[in-house]
């Protein structure tokens, strides 16, 4: 079993929605599948020709080997988890790391949001029933955890970041939603933060776009 590689990064490419590294390890050519922030962090970084470490998942095929990478053991390991459940194959695991950091997925399982698990591609009403159910029998202690927390789970360093999401949260609130509709896809905005950023694209105006998104997809699925 394969846990960890590390060798010189040597290219880099997208193949419709999916990212990929090639990585030189003593003399082997790795082609490893990885998520979509792993592969912008590389790129913005370029950190062509250097050595890099990536957590493996190896799916062994009767025609081929597929490799799945990660910047974390705990990212892989998560994956590892998700592909235990049935229905869910690698490229939906893929998603799920993609669109949601561990965290995520975690407090979206521990409120039963469905609707969060569903907008992944993929997977559907029925799959993120299965997803919700078993992955609160796998992480009991995690959950409990989550449950300590307090609600603002994540830490915002930059001043002009955390002005624009607090002047976000109180025009939210003016047009009349409900706090704990706001709290659920804050997560996803603020991750979505560093996504504008690198693409010169941050403003409040876009924050606040996309969060009127988020909400207006949830309040369209309740009146289904």
């Amino acid at each position: 079993m394969i846990s960890w590689i590390n060798g010189e990064l040597v290219e880099l490419w997208q193949t419709n929605q999916k990212f990929f590294v090639l990585i030189n390890c003593q003399g082997l050519g790795y082609e490893i599948q990885i998520l979509e922030s792993f592969f912008i962090k590389l790129k913005t970084n370029q950190i062509s020709n250097k050595n890099i470490t990536i957590w493996i998942k190896h799916i062994k095929k009767e025609d081929s080997d597929l490799f799945f990478g990660f910047s974390s053991k705990d990212q892989r390991n998560f994956y590892i988890e998700i592909l235990s459940i049935r229905g869910v194959g690698s490229q939906i695991g893929m998603g799920i790391l993609s669109k949601f950091s561990i965290s995520e997925v975690i407090n979206a399982v521990n409120t039963q949001n469905k609707k969060l698990i569903s907008s992944i591609p993929g997977v559907g009403q029925k799959m993120s029933d299965r997803l919700i159910l078993e992955l609160k029998s796998k992480f009991k202690n995690e959950l409990l955890f989550e449950e300590k927390k307090d609600n603002d789970e994540f830490e915002i360093k930059n001043p002009e970041i955390k002005k624009m999401m607090e002047d976000l949260q109180l025009t939210l609130q003016s047009l009349n939603y409900k706090d704990k509709e706001i709290k659920t896809i804050f997560p996803i905005i603020f991750k979505e933060v560093d996504l504008l950023a690198k693409k010169d694209n941050l403003s409040f105006e876009n924050m606040l776009k996309l969060a009127m998104n988020y909400l207006e997809k949830d309040s369209s699925n309740l009146a289904r």
